[in-house]
């Protein structure tokens, strides 16, 4: 008599305390990708990204307070304490998987929260590679206006606005979300620092409205690590709750090389090619 063998059993989605939300457990504990939304974002929108990345790397995505299942919690007053507050957080679980790897993925907004993040932390327990998509560097970010206007331009210009505009409390609720992110990010002030050395790579979508493809190689001088940097197809935001965005480029960034291929570090004076 034949057997039939059922499938495998899929990992429910999980919360990890308040900060937190690992869409797609991997039993095998892979590489850990943090991942930090966009301003207004959530942390649902990396879903795709996670199967994506499954079994390569395991996305631990970042639930910023003031929306979603988080909607009651109150956003840090500040982007200093919000570093703090997600710092804090994220300690606890920077074991990661594959030894202890882990990594960062930031898009827009979030891209200079991975970073500052990254910096905050320990030099023992910072990412082997923080990865910013569609933000200028932290030395050329600029002050965000909070007005109306500006959150429901910046829901446009992500490319969010159609599929939300359906639905009148949809867009109110993304609005609030993007104000909220808005207000800290207009508290950011750069301040003149050692660069770190987790390697970094930029990337921006060859249709990103707001901003130039020329603008990253200013990430260069935040590192002392490998730096890479590249245009790709996309707007603004590359992962969505639509689309995984650049899944196979983080496959081969987050797949350790043999050991006999691999580069060692840069100098701690220049930053390396990826």
């Amino acid at each position: 008599m034949s057997t039939v063998t059922p499938p495998a059993r899929t990992a429910r989605p999980r919360v990890e305390g308040d900060w937190l939300f690992v869409p797609v457990p991997q039993p095998r504990r892979p590489v850990r990708l943090f991942c930090f939304p966009h301003a207004g974002g959530d942390a649902t929108a990396y879903t795709p990204l996670a199967r994506a990345l499954a079994p390569v790397a395991e996305v631990w995505a970042l639930r910023p307070p003031a929306r979603g299942g988080r909607s009651r919690h109150p956003m840090p007053p500040d982007f200093e304490a919000l570093v703090a507050a997600v710092s804090e957080a994220l300690t606890p679980h920077l074991t990661g998987g594959d030894g202890g790897r882990f990594a960062f993925y930031g898009q827009s907004f979030g891209a200079l929260l991975a970073y500052e993040v990254a910096r905050a932390l320990p030099g023992d327990r910072r990412p082997e590679l923080v990865v910013a998509v569609g933000a200028p560097s932290p030395a050329e970010w600029t002050e965000r206006e909070t007005r109306d206007l500006d959150a429901s331009e910046l829901l446009r210009l992500t490319g969010l606005d159609e599929s939300v505009q359906a639905h009148p409390d949809l867009v109110e609720l993304a609005l609030g979300a993007i104000r909220t992110d808005l207000a800290v990010s207009a508290t950011y002030r750069h301040r003149p620092h050692a660069p770190i050395g987790s390697a970094i790579h930029a990337l921006a979508g060859a249709e990103d409205p707001m901003l130039a493809t020329t603008g990253l190689t200013g990430w260069a001088a935040h590192t002392r690590g490998a730096f890479g940097h590249r245009v790709v197809p996309g707007g603004h935001l590359l992962a969505t709750v639509d689309r995984p965005g650049p899944a196979d480029l983080l496959t081969s960034l987050l797949t350790p090389l043999p050991a006999d291929r691999r580069v060692p570090a840069a100098p701690h004076h220049a930053s390396r090619e990826l």
